[in-house]
């Protein structure tokens, strides 16, 4: 933990070991420590440079130990020093970017090849966000998806907004309960459409991660957008397939009255979503016979006979969240980030 200021694990271990002692020779440390001659003594001529340690004048190799609240917080000082120094010459260099972004076509657009390189400047991208990021999911992926991505939950955790947007043949690819429901309970907001036309990342409205295509099994190629005409087609893209996708939403037990909570909970989220039945069955770790069976207790404790029935008994209680009709002005918006003209009345 305390290498960010350049402190290893054995700078630790050892400077540790002054604890409740004034000072020590060679010999002492070795005892408490248990290390080698040459390595302590190296490891104490680094401690003694960065401040921690002081060595004692006499014929005897000894040392004392200079107090944490001392000696750390100058260290950290320092540190926040040096971050604060990187800080204004990033700044400085982004400005210096945004200053010039626009004046030759090429500098708006990055390509990006190889899985590996497109996962690193995806897992940069989202880490970059400071309000929102919306994302269309769809095969193919450049790492594929087991578990919520970290960039998400450090994100999620500083209140930046997730929006996702899932291809339903998406949904038989991530895990159930390690990525969808761990991003649902942090606070991202999804929606399911049965077809999306392209997957995409865009991260404040600023800078966009397209897969260059997306009719092959494998990523490849992808490109970063920046602003231009084309992240705006890419934000109403994403704007429209956000109005017209259903909602995935996970209650919990505190939602459902009547209804054993956690299993059905989760039938019926994904029955929404419109995925098949041996999908579904294999995302709950059940067997297709069994979900047969589940979905049929269901279906009689809801008092209906159809699906159709079920699913408006399920709206009606409320365990499933409707989309809502979209405003007006968010349509205009639409069509302003695409590069046209509001409609006039």
């Amino acid at each position: 933990m305390l290498d960010i200021i350049g402190l290893s694990e054995i700078d630790v271990y050892v400077y540790d070991a002054f604890a409740g002692t004034g000072s020590m020779n060679l010999a002492e440390i070795r005892r408490r420590t248990g290390l080698p001659r040459q390595r302590l003594m190296r490891v104490l001529r680094e401690l003694a440079e960065k401040g921690l340690l002081t060595k004692l004048p006499g014929p005897a190799e000894t040392y004392s130990a200079v107090r944490p609240e001392i000696a750390l917080e100058a260290m950290i000082r320092r540190k926040e020093q040096e971050l604060a120094s990187a800080r204004l010459i990033a700044d400085r260099l982004r400005d210096r970017y945004q200053a010039t972004s626009g004046e030759r076509p090429v500098d708006l657009i990055e390509v990006i090849h190889g899985n590996t390189l497109i996962a690193e400047r995806a897992d940069q991208l989202l880490r970059s966000a400071e309000q929102e990021v919306d994302f269309v999911d769809k095969p193919p992926y450049a790492q594929t998806p087991s578990v919520l991505h970290p960039a998400e939950r450090d994100l999620l955790g500083r209140g930046v907004r997730f929006r996702g947007v899932y291809e339903r043949s998406a949904l038989e690819l991530h895990d159930l309960s390690s990525d969808l429901e761990a991003g649902l309970a942090l606070g991202e907001e999804a929606r399911v459409v049965t077809s999306a036309p392209l997957k995409m990342i865009v991260v404040d409205q600023r800078i966009g991660l397209v897969p260059l295509r997306s009719d092959l099994p494998d990523v490849g190629t992808a490109l970063v957008i920046h602003q231009c005409a084309l992240l705006d087609a890419l934000s109403a893209v994403f704007t429209f397939l956000w109005q017209s996708g259903l909602p995935l939403h996970l209650p919990g037990p505190d939602e459902l009255t009547g209804v054993a909570a956690t299993d059905d909970a989760r039938l019926l989220a994904l029955l929404t979503t419109g995925l098949p039945d041996r999908s579904i069955a294999k995302q709950l770790g059940m067997s297709y016979r069994t979900f047969q069976r589940r979905l049929r207790d269901l279906m009689t404790s809801l008092g209906a006979t159809t699906r159709f029935q079920a699913g408006l008994q399920v709206a009606t209680r409320g365990w499933v969240t409707l989309p809502g009709t979209q405003p007006a002005h968010e349509e205009e918006d639409v069509i302003e980030r695409a590069g046209s003209p509001s409609p006039r009345p």
